[in-house]
């Protein structure tokens, strides 16, 4: 039996089908994956996320052990809600993990990792905030709750506390708000629209996804996140992205500071990979024949050598097979995927396939 969230009781009542999720059980579907990936993208669903880490960090020197831990430059938030999407780095530059950082104040910085890489996560934080003094808190005592497509933000507005919900909803793009009673909500998603991610007290999570319930908020699990996700041509951890890997080859460039005058863990391998040029990089792939692009699957760049398919699946919204792959760094144009025993042929193209309802992709 793996850990359990405090809306896992709620999931059942549901009838969703729960998997192993990360050492959590949890949910996949309620129903239908493709009815739920099309309520986020037409109006509002609902994921139960409390296996995702929340880590507090206090402290006087809080943002100078960001400054080194993280690969993205923390000093450029300095208004209170403010956060960014970053990478913990090994020294030679491959990814412990991907998360978001947000700024409080000046003693206060808090983080939400992935469920299966948070020990690993918090074992190599409290290894560099213990020699500067910075507390380092999971808060497993929170749960999460991300509500997302172009109704979210006010049908999750209304369920939230009254004295949060003016701040929620004057939220730019990746700002927060901490309320009363340990209720924190950020205007972020992993879907490619438009929400809120809300953090409460344990105690406060089923109240709050029942009146999301009520208000026409469609509960929604794992497989249609990850759909939306790949639409949105965000990486998921473990797949498009480990410890083997850099951000420069995993289309991450942009999370990375590094012209910045700071250093941080893996700044120098990431700069000599830089001058060198990665061997590889990360593409979207729109699959030409019938199939389903599947992470592992082969892929062939004629003369500029083989990869592999990091992530696919069937898209909902374009009705095609999509993928992100890792393939050598002078690929271009058509390509061939081997899928079940069959050369079929997937154009390269620049992710994502879909934002905010739009198709980007011909």
């Amino acid at each position: 039996m793996g850990k359990r969230t405090v809306l896992y009781d709620q999931h059942l009542a549901a009838a969703a089908r729960m998997v192993d999720f990360g050492g959590w059980d949890m949910p996949v579907a309620y129903g239908s994956q493709i009815e739920e990936h099309h309520a986020v993208r037409r109006g509002a669903g609902m994921f139960d996320v409390s296996h995702m880490c929340v880590i507090d960090l206090r402290g006087a020197a809080v943002r100078t052990l960001l400054l080194r831990l993280l690969a993205n430059d923390v000093a450029r938030l300095t208004e209170p809600g403010k956060a960014l999407y970053t990478c913990l780095l090994r020294p030679d530059g491959g990814v412990i993990d991907d998360l978001i950082a947000c700024y409080l104040d000046e003693r206060w910085y808090r983080l939400v990792v992935n469920a299966g890489t948070a020990d690993k996560d918090l074992a190599w934080i409290r290894e560099h905030a213990k020699p500067v003094g910075v507390a380092v808190v999971p808060r497993r005592d929170l749960a999460m709750v991300a509500v997302q497509g172009p109704e979210a933000r006010a049908k999750a507005g209304a369920a939230l506390p009254a004295a949060l919900r003016e701040r929620a909803a004057a939220l730019g793009v990746f700002f927060a708000a901490a309320g009363d009673d340990e209720w924190f909500v950020s205007r972020t998603g992993y879907t490619g629209e438009d929400g809120f991610e809300v953090s409460m007290p344990a105690e406060s999570a089923e109240q709050f996804w029942d009146a999301l319930a009520r208000s026409g908020v469609k509960p929604c699990g794992l497989g249609a996140r990850d759909t939306l996700r790949l639409e949105a041509g965000m990486n998921l951890y473990g797949n498009d992205m480990d410890e083997t890997v850099s951000p420069l080859e995993s289309g991450l460039a942009w999370t990375v500071a590094i012209d910045a005058a700071r250093d941080f863990v893996g700044k120098e391998a990431l700069e000599a990979q830089r001058k060198s040029g990665p061997a590889r990089k990360r593409v979207g792939l729109l699959l030409l024949e019938r199939g389903v692009l599947r992470q592992h699957q082969r892929v062939r760049a004629g003369t500029a050598g083989e990869g592999e398919v990091t992530s696919g699946t069937f898209s909902p919204t374009l009705e095609r097979s999509i993928g992100l792959a890792r393939v050598p760094a002078a690929s271009a144009g058509t390509v061939e995927v081997e899928v079940r025993g069959k050369a079929l042929p997937a154009r390269i193209v620049k992710p994502p396939f879909v934002r905010h309802g739009k198709v980007l992709v011909e």
